[in-house]
């Protein structure tokens, strides 16, 4: 993984998602330059976790959506168009605690197989940590205010509604020991 990465995936994330959701657009850059700011935690891996902040949710560009699940249609995308790397999809796949909402879908089972979560806690959690910090429209938060967003947003009787109510604890326990990380390393 090196920079050549990040801007792959930062034209793929702004083709696919600059025009037809504009919003969308200014969650990933977001996502993204705080990727930027935590990345040096991870080493080698601060690449992959800025391509993967960079394109977490591809899966909602219009062109992309099949079954309506982002996770598992943004990284099927990048796997079957893109030939991206393994790791990379997987991160995608399973980010912010997918596999919760993709019980509540009925796509558990398709996501677990096909895309097995990364056995890289720290990675897991830094993603977790950019997308579950930054607002819709690209700022910064914190995450219990995001999680209230989003059920505000969607509203408790959803889908999404009941699984972030589910994620919640999970969330906010990854952001912590993301914070835990980034004051035992100083940027």
């Amino acid at each position: 993984m090196n920079d050549s990465i990040v801007e792959w995936a930062m034209r793929v994330a702004e083709a696919e998602l600059r025009a037809p959701l504009p919003r969308r657009w200014a969650h990933v850059q977001g996502v993204a330059g705080c990727a930027v700011e935590i990345g040096s935690c991870l080493g080698k891996d601060s690449a992959l976790l800025v391509s993967a902040a960079m394109l977490h949710d591809v899966g909602y560009a219009p062109r992309v959506a099949t079954t309506g699940f982002h996770p598992l249609d943004g990284a099927r995308f990048l796997r079957d168009e893109h030939g991206a790397d393994e790791r990379l999809v997987r991160l995608i796949a399973n980010h912010s605690f997918a596999l919760l909402e993709a019980e509540e879908r009925g796509f558990q089972e398709e996501l677990a197989t096909e895309f097995p979560l990364l056995d890289q806690p720290l990675l897991v959690d830094t993603l977790v940590y950019c997308d579950m910090t930054t607002t819709p429209d690209g700022d910064r938060t914190t995450a219990q205010d995001r999680v209230a967003e989003i059920r505000s947003r969607y509203g408790d009787d959803s889908v999404v509604g009941r699984f972030i109510r589910r994620a919640a604890p999970e969330i906010f326990a990854s952001v912590e020991r993301v914070e835990a990380a980034l004051a035992a390393h100083p940027r």
